[in-house]
């Protein structure tokens, strides 16, 4: 008999409410990584621990107390008493790659394949959204030069009419000069 390819159908939300931004780094959690997998995190931890070696410090570190608490508070739907009393192991996406060579199941490399597709898409957006700054603050640059520039005109507006007021004060009514019509009478 053969085996039928499982296609692994999770959408990218899912796995983008499980990225956290922490210590400078897109990370993703053990408890996250071993549900997306399918087995439990303690497992997932055990291969880690038997292959360490495959997990440098920018590849994968592990939490602090604080820094799980802020977590913990920002996953509103965590129930009392199901999550591990020891702290979770954040993998970076270089991390998860790792995953997927240490897991060797054929959910394992699918799911991790779609993480990797995600991290990229995000990547690719950040990109695009730094370019569309960039582009905004270059003309807040211009508006601000014009700004300046329509200041100065008005600033040499004001000397104008300043100067022509101040002439029409000093000179002397002028005589008119021109045909003079006759009064009726």
């Amino acid at each position: 008999m053969e085996k039928k390819e499982i296609a692994v159908a999770i959408p990218n939300e899912i796995i983008m409410n499980k990225i956290y931004y922490i210590r400078g780094h897109k990370v993703m959690l053990d408890a996250d990584l071993a549900g997306l997998y399918g087995v439990e995190t303690k497992r997932l931890k055990e291969q880690v621990k038997r292959n360490i070696e495959r997990f440098p410090k920018h590849y994968m570190f592990e939490l602090t107390e604080k820094e799980n608490e802020v977590i913990k508070a920002q996953a509103a739907t965590l129930k009392r008493g199901e999550h591990s009393k020891y702290l979770p192991y954040a993998f970076t996406e270089h991390g998860v790659l790792q995953l997927s060579n240490v897991l060797k199941s054929k959910r394992a490399i699918e799911v991790s394949i779609k993480i990797i597709d995600v991290f990229v898409q995000l990547r690719e957006v950040l990109a695009n959204h730094t370019e569309l700054r960039l582009e905004v603050e270059k003309i807040k640059r211009k508006l601000d030069n014009q700004g300046k520039n329509m200041e100065i005109v008005f600033k040499y507006l004001d000397e104008l009419l300043e100067k022509k007021e101040s002439r029409q004060n000093i000179e002397k009514p002028r005589k008119k000069i021109g045909y003079k019509i006759p009064k009726k009478k």
